[in-house]
């Protein structure tokens, strides 16, 4: 009976000690997790401060450091990316600092080409994160002509691609733009890019994977088949390296040479059923840019999907742009029998609202007017309203001074007279 009591206290004893051996490791088990996370959560907090300085200092220095009219820029190099694409990288013909720049921003160049009267503006995207190299890089693709027609394709874009050379020198003003995103944000991103429009998109990219993060990103990608997928290798490398990055390719006329699941995700175009499949929520911040009526829609059907307005970043490139402003706006720009006095010109043009700008009207009836960019980026369509007001189409990037507008974006409110 002893024996037995003794085996009896010998289980007690053996079970209580194993339920205290299992409660410790269970409790440093615990306690290890906790550290991690906690180590964790140091890590990527001390990465948001970091990004955070990072983009307060890039401020500063666009205020500091940034300059008035357009600098001399050096091409240190130039590299085919896709076909008709390159990246051009730049840097002070001086040699002294450039600014930083947040990402999204662009360029703007003036272009002196032989055979044309005037010095040509445009504006192109930095493609790549901010960086202390003192370097920029924008990638510019060579815009054919609009097919079934015989127009010119794009002069500046095609002199950029075909012409410049490695140690030419280009005229740029400082980099500019609203079209940004805050890389130390926690909030889920979702970038949408149509062709060449990859280029903002890919600086906002580059930015939020320069270091440690766990913030998830969602980047659809639209082209039209291998030739034309810029930079694949980049994007397929941060794929491997950041596991909350997810990548969407669409090719929307792939070739025999194109093979699915390599090369590209699904053919076709990106729309709101593709984004409906792969996103679990509209808890996002989105960002899109390419052509104007792959934007349109895409803002229009995310809107009707519920997504705040707030939460909708949109540029489009090119010459057109995206339509934004209120309703009641278009109505009151569009009343038949508003009239338009280019004062100086001496001319008085009607509205009936089928041109999509002040300038579009003011160029089919023989009204000189400067301009550049023609999306709102560079200014250069300026002018002086003495009377009446306008509308814009979408917000320019660049605001115009009170008493004048941007031409390229403004329709009139009604009756409207211009000092041009």
């Amino acid at each position: 009976m002893t024996g037995m009591l003794e085996i009896l206290g010998y289980a007690i004893v053996t079970g209580t000690a194993a339920q205290v051996a299992l409660s410790l490791f269970g409790t440093w088990r615990r306690g290890l997790l906790e550290r991690r996370n906690f180590a964790a959560e140091a890590r990527l907090f001390e990465r948001q401060v970091e990004l955070s300085l990072r983009r307060a200092e890039a401020e500063r220095d666009l205020t500091v450091n940034s300059w008035s009219g357009f600098r001399k820029l050096t091409v240190v190099r130039k590299v085919r990316e896709a076909e008709d694409v390159h990246s051009f990288e730049l840097v002070a013909h001086n040699g002294r600092p450039l600014p930083q720049f947040l990402p999204g921003q662009f360029l703007t160049f003036q272009a002196r080409i032989p055979g044309q009267a005037k010095p040509l503006v445009r504006c192109y995207s930095l493609s790549d994160a901010p960086g202390d190299g003192g370097r920029y890089r924008i990638s510019v693709k060579k815009v054919p002509p609009p097919e079934g027609t015989d127009c010119d394709p794009g002069i500046v874009s095609s002199y950029l691609n075909d012409v410049v050379r490695e140690g030419d020198i280009l005229d740029v003003r400082a980099p500019s733009g609203g079209f940004t995103c805050d890389p130390a944000s926690d909030q889920p991103i979702v970038l949408i890019a149509g062709g060449i429009g990859i280029t903002p998109l890919l600086s906002m990219l580059n930015s939020v994977c320069s270091g440690l993060t766990e913030r998830e990103v969602w980047l659809f990608y639209g082209v039209r088949n291998r030739n034309q997928h810029a930079f694949a290798e980049h994007i397929a490398g941060l794929r491997q390296l950041f596991p909350t990055l997810h990548v969407v390719t669409c090719y929307s006329r792939p070739t025999g040479e194109c093979v699915l699941s390599r090369d590209y995700d699904r053919p076709g175009r990106i729309d709101l059923a593709l984004l409906k499949e792969h996103l679990p929520s509209t808890n996002f911040a989105f960002y899109l840019c390419g052509p104007a009526p792959m934007m349109e829609n895409l803002g229009d059907d995310l809107r009707e999907w519920g997504v705040p307005p707030g939460d909708i970043r949109v540029e489009a490139f090119g010459a057109a742009t995206v339509r934004s402003q209120p309703a009641e706006g278009r109505d009151r720009a569009t009343q038949p029998g508003a009239e338009i006095r280019f004062d100086r010109s001496g001319r008085t043009l009607s509205w009936d609202g089928s041109a999509v700008s002040i300038l579009a009207l003011a160029e089919s009836n023989g009204v000189a007017l400067e301009s550049g960019c023609r999306a709102g980026h560079c200014g250069t369509c300026v002018v002086a309203i003495k009377s009446g007001a306008v509308d814009y189409v979408a917000e320019p990037a660049v605001a115009a001074e009170p008493g004048t507008c941007l031409a390229c974006m403004a329709v009139p409110r009604g009756k409207l007279v211009l000092d041009a």
